[in-house]
């Protein structure tokens, strides 16, 4: 079984869409043995404890720089020796000593179609309000590898989901998340922990 630790800052939604994946036995050759937030608030290590697993909390703002930031999870996460690592809502871009020391070991789930809507400054809210500006139709998410470029790493998977007459942010937020990122990240983790992703330079192919 691989060992997984999950990357958290907010109420940690996806977070338990891995939780229930892993109860039901979607995700196979893996377990989520951590979670690490970057706020002490987040709900999403209560989401963790009732699950039996162990938390962690390297909070962002006690930090007075990013490199800071850094050090301290780099420390933590290779106290945890995770064979992957999975963003889940985690807020803050992970710098290069992290990325190089798990490559090809950490993905992210992203609430738009790579490459539109996506890289530094688009998250959470700010994504769906992007795409209901400027008049997409089809929108949806993206479980990607993790590279130095924010969102520029191997797609795995990818799904569409429409956008409605009359969306919100909110009402567009909540569909992508129930009909793509909680299904695709939950399938990304299961396919990596079971050897079936391929990485041969930007692309990721899914094998068999």
């Amino acid at each position: 079984m691989l060992n997984i630790v999950v990357l958290v800052s907010g109420g940690g939604t996806n977070l338990q869409a891995l939780l229930d994946a892993e109860d039901s036995g979607v995700i196979k050759g893996g377990r989520i043995m951590r979670v690490i937030s970057s706020s002490a608030d987040a709900y999403a290590l209560e989401r963790a404890r009732s699950h039996g697993i162990c938390t962690t909390v390297v909070e962002r703002k006690a930090f007075n720089t990013a490199e800071e930031f850094d050090a301290e999870l780099l420390k933590e996460l290779e106290s945890c020796e995770p064979d992957l690592i999975v963003m889940a809502g985690f807020l803050c871009i992970l710098g290069e000593r992290i990325i190089q020391r798990f490559p090809n070991r950490i993905i992210n789930v992203h609430p738009s179609l790579i490459p539109a809507f996506c890289g530094k400054g688009y998250y959470g809210l700010r994504v769906h309000e992007a795409v209901l500006s400027y008049g997409v139709k089809i929108t949806g998410a993206t479980v990607h590898f993790v590279n130095e470029i924010p969102d520029g790493g191997a797609i795995i998977l990818q799904k569409a989901v429409p956008v409605n007459q009359g969306d919100t942010p909110e009402i567009l937020q909540l569909r992508v998340m129930r009909q793509a990122e909680w299904e695709l990240l939950p399938l990304a983790v299961s396919l990596f922990c079971q050897g079936k992703i391929k990485i041969e330079g930007k692309i990721a192919t899914i094998v068999e």
